[in-house]
């Protein structure tokens, strides 16, 4: 279908008034038309990286709730502290851990709630 129509329209991509032939015209031309398919398609792996991202930092919490010995990095992550603040908090024995071995150290669940709710 051709028509002899003469929109006068600005660009979405670049800013710049332009004549379209038809009324659902976007773009100037197909250079500018590339440049923002390019940009939604980048955004849109963008958002999706994201929601992957966060899906991982989820995860563990949900894991942890229903753990009843964690390591000193999964207590950290749950605390939402550093590891050397849960060590430093093992020493002052504000909270309580079993050390199985050199490396071995375990927090009992009881004892994190424990430091929560007295805070």
């Amino acid at each position: 279908m051709s028509s002899n129509i003469k929109v006068s329209r600005i660009c979405q991509n670049c800013n710049i008034e332009f004549v379209a032939r038809t009324t659902v015209t976007k773009y100037c031309g197909p250079v500018c038309a590339k440049r923002a398919y390019k940009t939604r398609q980048r955004k849109k792996k963008v958002k999706s990286s994201y929601e992957e991202t966060l899906k991982l930092k989820l995860q563990p919490y949900e894991v942890l709730a229903v753990k009843d010995f964690l390591t000193v990095r999964e207590a950290s992550s749950l605390l939402n502290i550093s590891t050397r603040t849960t060590y430093r908090l093992i020493k002052e024995e504000i909270l309580e851990a079993v050390n199985l071995s050199n490396r071995l150290i375990r927090i009992k669940r009881t004892s994190i709630d424990k430091l929560l709710t007295s805070i």
